[in-house]
Order: C-alpha cells, then structure tokens, then sequence
C-alpha cells in the first residue's frame, strides 16, 4: 500500500524498471532456442508481470484515494482499521504532517504509527486520529451465541 508521495514516487520508478525487465527478459526468450529454456523465461516473464501489475494497482488505488474518488472504505476486521486510516488520510487530502499538526503531534510521529500500522497506538489516538480526519467508523461488533441457547 503506498502511504505517502515518497512511496508514490518510489513505486513509480520501480515500474519503470520492472517494464525495462520485462522487456529484457521477452527480448531473451525470442532469441533462446532451447525449449526448457524458453520456459524458465516465460515462468520468470510471468513473475515481473505480476509484480508490475501489484505495484500499477497500488499506483491506481493511491490515485484514487488523492483524487477523493473513495467515499466509502470497507473493512472486514478491526485489523484492516489502521489501513483505513491512512487510506481516509489520503483521501482527504491530508499529508503526514498535516494529520501530526491537527493531533498536536511531530510528523515523524504520525509516519511511524503509520509506519506499523498504528501497532502501538493507544485506543485513544486512534479515536483522535479518527475524529482528526472527520470520519465516521461504522463496524459492527458481533458478539458470539453463548453455548447453550440455542443459536
């Protein structure tokens, strides 16, 4: 998930480079006469492919999320809420920074919660962080059918 415009940017040359690989690598295939060979080229070709489609897809999601074009972030577990958080960060337009001054925070600060994913962040920053961004969090808590009645 690309977090910030450095990653952004990162991703970006990495692209290039994985489309100059697969270049290369569908460059040598054609010339490579050996039918095993061709293989562990085509296996190695399709590898770069999938790698280069992940990072295109991040590349778009990020897109989208600073055009504001996600309203609505689903998650299916609490897990994936520290995620979300920094996906609604993007979407609204807010930098690292912009987030650390609303939350009376440093900017690294608020690049190393995001960093791991908010790991040791407390309830309460989280609820900050939320109240910060001007998003509403709706997830349902379902509690399990106690043993014995009937469900």
């Amino acid at each position: 998930m690309i977090e910030n415009e450095l990653q952004y940017t990162i991703t970006q040359e990495q692209i290039g480079k994985f489309r100059q690989a697969l270049a290369a690598v569908r460059n040598d295939a054609a010339t490579v006469a050996d039918a095993n060979e061709r293989r562990k080229m085509r296996v190695f070709e399709d590898a770069i492919q999938s790698q280069l489609a992940d990072l295109e897809s991040e590349i778009v999601e990020y897109e989208r999320l600073r055009l504001g074009e996600a309203l609505v972030l689903t998650i299916d577990s609490f897990d994936e809420l520290p995620k979300a958080l920094i996906k609604a960060r993007i979407a609204a337009g807010l930098s690292q920074r912009a987030l650390a001054e609303r939350l009376d925070l440093d900017e690294e600060q608020i690049a190393q919660y995001e960093a791991t994913y908010y790991a040791s962040a407390s309830m309460e920053l989280v609820g900050r962080v939320i109240d910060a961004l001007g998003i509403d969090v709706r997830e349902q808590v379902l509690v399990p059918a106690r043993e014995g009645s009937g469900s």
